[in-house]
């Protein structure tokens, strides 16, 4: 086995890239922040009227918070119920 020999100066170089490198990487995988939609930009976002918007409420197809009259959707939400919805294509014979 062989043996390097550094000075304070290079460990301490080390030590400090080895840290820079720690925190970007935390960086990345911190988690993400919720992302919330409005009623109005949920519409907006899948070209949907208001009544198809308080159906999918009513029916429980899509969760929601309610806070005085306003609605709000988690993006997550909305993206994993047009998830469970997608309809892949027929394959053809």
């Amino acid at each position: 086995m062989e043996a390097i020999i550094i000075s304070k100066e290079q460990f301490d170089g080390l030590i400090s890239k080895i840290n820079e490198i720690h925190e970007k990487l935390n960086a990345k995988t911190a988690p993400k922040q919720e992302v919330f939609l409005d009623n109005e930009e949920l519409i907006a976002m899948l070209k949907i009227s208001r009544r198809t918007a308080q159906t999918w409420r009513d029916e429980g197809k899509i969760s929601f918070s309610q806070v005085g009259s306003k609605i709000y959707y988690k993006l997550s939400d909305v993206e994993k119920t047009m998830q469970d919805h997608y309809n892949k294509s027929f394959a053809k014979k």
